[in-house]
């Protein structure tokens, strides 16, 4: 008997950005996939002819959601230029700033985003536990829909009160910060971190960090499942109850590749400890072999996008973005550009950070299971555990050492080449920036999404999430929901992927939107 795959397109809702997905489908299993990215995004040509420290006004605006990790790979990349180390207390509050943009937006996907859809009735009337999931996770009136939004806008005030607003702050400038808040502000930030603490180890965890954190094998965690009403309704629990009925683990492999830029830059002193200067290790994984991050190796793949394509593919200090044409000539199909490291398709975010840190209870997940959509989201819900007691010791260090200095004099910028590379919430982000004549003559990023949402290459390797929705079985073409926990799982962004354009009626011209 003869099978024809049937080609869908896959809607993608609450994802930031305009996302189209198309799979082939045999028997009711996804045999291959396209993953499209439909605007297109300018901020790099935008850049180009402008004043060395614009960068640190306008990347922040690609996204109102990770807007601080943008001025936060765009100063660091200008401090590399300008050859400058800034001081501790300056260090500690751009990381504290990271680390609250972080976990609001870990906590917000994935309850207001990705466990929305276990309040689908369509899909999960028949879930034993579905009545409940529609009273906690049901869009603007679950009672945890609604506790996320209230205490994720509570957390943000730190950010508010340290950087003067969010999104969009640009209180990280070359050599340190703009602010130096007083006793008073910082014991303020402590509260509100004090009140996020108790919140999230009361609903999300069910039980305190400490407890929480002596959890390292799979044996462990079913344990502590059990062991507790508490620990089973916790958002963490009901999460693993729910996903392990719904076959969560056995979707959404993808890759098996991970990359991590590392991330929060240690200050000189300090009872933090971490690895190359930096609190979260950067390296890249493959089959479970955790190797040096060389930020050579990263390169970018142009050959299926509508950019005008080099011959090969260049690494970003090298690279341009030059619209090209849309349309499907050349089996070109987003405007997502794809990044290779030493040319794999490497995923990266909060599942990655715990493979390349070497966690203990993520390493025996992927041992047992393999990556799939339940531990990718798992590690989501689980990374503000690991950032919580860090933010505290450096909040304490800054009440201790207020009297230090929070900025080193930076005179200009000279001219020269520098990047920025940082874990932003769902992943690796890279600003690299050239400058010359004091003016900016290259400026080339690539994002988290970019990364996992990158389309195939010159050999045909597909991106992160397109591979990983091979092998996915689709109950219901009409409400392809697994599909959708499959994206979900990497929490896509693709306003920081690509940006508005709008077609006049001449093909190829281009009237970008800022």
């Amino acid at each position: 008997m003869t099978i024809i795959a049937k080609r869908i397109n896959i809607p993608v809702n609450r994802a930031e950005g305009d996302l189209e997905i198309s799979v082939e489908i045999e028997n009711g299993i996804i045999t291959d996939a396209w993953s499209s990215g439909t605007m297109f995004r300018g901020f790099e040509e935008m850049m180009v002819g402008r004043g060395p420290l614009d960068g640190l006004v306008i990347t922040p605006r690609i996204c109102g959601i990770c807007s601080l990790t943008h001025l936060n790979a765009a100063v660091e990349a200008l401090d590399k230029i300008a050859g400058i180390t800034p001081p501790d207390n300056a260090l500690r509050l751009r990381n504290i700033a990271l680390m609250v943009e972080t976990m609001q937006s870990d906590l917000r996907q994935a309850i207001l985003m990705f466990m929305a859809d276990f309040a689908n009735h369509k899909s999960y009337a028949n879930h034993p536990l579905f009545a409940e999931a529609a009273t906690r996770y049901k869009p603007l009136a679950g009672k945890s829909a609604l506790s996320v939004i209230k205490e994720s806008k509570r957390l943000l005030e730190i950010i508010a009160i340290i950087g003067g607003q969010w999104p969009h702050t640009s209180f990280m400038v070359p050599g340190g910060v703009t602010f130096r808040p007083e006793i008073a502000e910082l014991l303020q930030c402590r509260m509100i971190y004090s009140h996020f603490l108790n919140w999230y180890e009361e609903k999300i965890l069910g039980c305190s960090l400490a407890k929480w954190q002596s959890i390292n094998s799979c044996t462990e965690l079913d344990t502590w499942l059990e062991e507790a009403p508490s620990h089973a309704n916790s958002e963490v629990g009901f999460f693993i109850r729910f996903a392990r009925q719904a076959g969560l683990e056995k979707i959404g492999v993808g890759t098996n590749s991970f990359l991590s830029y590392g991330s929060l830059r240690l200050p000189r002193e300090s009872a933090i400890s971490g690895s190359d200067g930096h609190f979260m290790k950067a390296g890249f994984s493959e089959k479970a072999v955790i190797g040096h991050l060389d930020q050579e190796l990263i390169s970018e793949d142009l050959s299926r996008t509508w950019y005008k394509s080099q011959h090969l593919p260049l690494h970003p200090a090298d690279g341009e973005t030059i619209p090209y044409a849309s349309g499907n000539d050349n089996g070109r199909y987003s405007w997502i550009k794809a990044p290779r490291y030493n040319g794999i398709a490497a995923e990266t975010g909060p599942l990655a950070e715990a493979v390349i840190g070497n966690d203990k209870l993520f390493k025996d997940l992927l041992k047992i299971q393999g990556p799939n959509v339940m531990v990718r989201e798992l590690a989501r819900l689980l990374r503000p555990a690991k950032l919580l007691p860090v933010m505290m010791t450096w909040f304490d260090e800054l009440i201790t050492n207020r009297h230090e200095t929070f900025y080193t004099k930076v005179k200009e910028i000279p001219d020269g080449s520098g990047v920025g590379m940082i874990q932003a919430a769902r992943g690796a982000l890279g600003h690299w920036v050239e400058i010359r004549n004091q003016s900016i003559s290259r400026y080339q990023i690539i994002t988290p999404t970019a990364w996992n949402g990158s389309p195939r290459d010159e050999s045909g390797q597909r991106g992160p999430w397109e591979e990983a929705l091979i092998g996915t079985p689709i109950k219901d073409e009409q409400n392809p929901i697994e599909a959708g926990h499959v994206v979900r799982s990497f929490d896509p962004c693709l306003v920081c992927a690509v940006h508005t354009v709008k077609k006049q009626k001449k093909v190829g011209h281009f009237k970008l939107g800022i």
